[in-house]
């Protein structure tokens, strides 16, 4: 079945569609209905202009390409299992919640709350702008070139490898466990407080006390700028390239680096003999 070319307004339009090509169509108008296309499988919808709440729960093994999702499209993905959305616009808050098996590609983002307890994600070269807590309670996913301004995100969240991303971002990675972020620039302050099993590996690090409070932490020639007061009751294995400017009682591990400004031991919180500085040049 090929639906194109049409207008719909109405409650629950296209409920329980399967198997159909949607096209060319708008989900806007008067009646001011919700929930589009509820409880529908093996759908593609293609270059469709969305502008009502809730378009897509429940849905199952479907795709959504060069599709727009306006501000008043809210929490438009709940609870979907198998989507992939290609070459979209993603707009209106929570537009992914409690998904599984998603795939994103070549979308822009502007949507607070982000992507809330999904599971088995695929991100490739996707844009977010102005989000909060994008990423909250993730559990597996493989990010690769996504560029993100937001705050809070990735808080809570397990099994996650991101590539090749740029975040400028703030309290990311708080409380997360088995992280890893490669190749990447992370702007933003306190970076991965809380988080167990968090590895970054050729990354830029921007920003004031970062990795504090972390289990197991492991920065592997990575670059610290404006980092003070860092790994702070952290255990940490760290090589970096550069200058740290300040570290304060680091729990235990082994921590290198080009320079260090300023090295705080309180031996009244922390035992230095667990922790191995090596400074490259004084």
């Amino acid at each position: 079945m090929i639906i194109e070319n049409q207008t719909f307004d109405e409650e629950r339009a296209l409920y329980g569609l399967k198997d159909a090509i949607v096209r060319n169509c708008r989900f806007a108008g008067e009646a001011d209905g919700e929930s589009a296309f509820k409880e529908t499988s093996g759908i593609e919808a293609e270059n469709c202009y969305m502008d009502l709440r809730y378009p897509f729960w429940h849905t199952t093994n479907s795709k959504i390409k060069g599709c727009s999702m306006t501000e008043n499209c809210r929490a438009a993905l709940w609870y979907d299992d198998g989507v992939t959305i290609t070459d979209s616009r993603l707009g209106g808050i929570k537009a992914l919640r409690e998904c599984q098996n998603i795939t994103l590609e070549n979308c822009s983002v502007n949507s607070p709350e982000f992507i809330w307890k999904c599971k088995d994600l695929s991100i490739n070269n996707v844009c977010i702008e102005n989000s909060e807590y994008p990423f909250f309670e993730v559990d597996r996913a493989k990010i690769n070139a996504l560029t993100m301004k937001g705050k809070y995100s990735f808080q809570y969240c397990t099994n996650i490898l991101i590539e090749n991303s740029n975040f400028d971002t703030k309290d990311a990675f708080w409380h997360t466990k088995d992280v890893t972020v490669k190749n990447s620039i992370i702007k933003g302050e306190y970076l991965g407080w809380y988080s167990e099993n968090l590895t970054l590996e050729n990354c830029r690090i921007i920003g004031t006390q970062p990795f504090c409070y972390c289990k197991n932490l492991r920065l592997i020639n990575c670059a610290l700028e404006n980092c003070d007061l860092a790994f702070e009751r952290s255990s940490v294995e760290a090589s970096i390239q550069g200058k740290i400017d300040s570290v304060k009682n680091v729990y235990s591990g082994r921590i290198e680096a080009d320079e260090i400004g300023e090295i705080i031991a309180d031996e009244s919180i922390i035992d230095k003999t667990k922790t191995e500085i090596v400074i490259r040049r004084a």
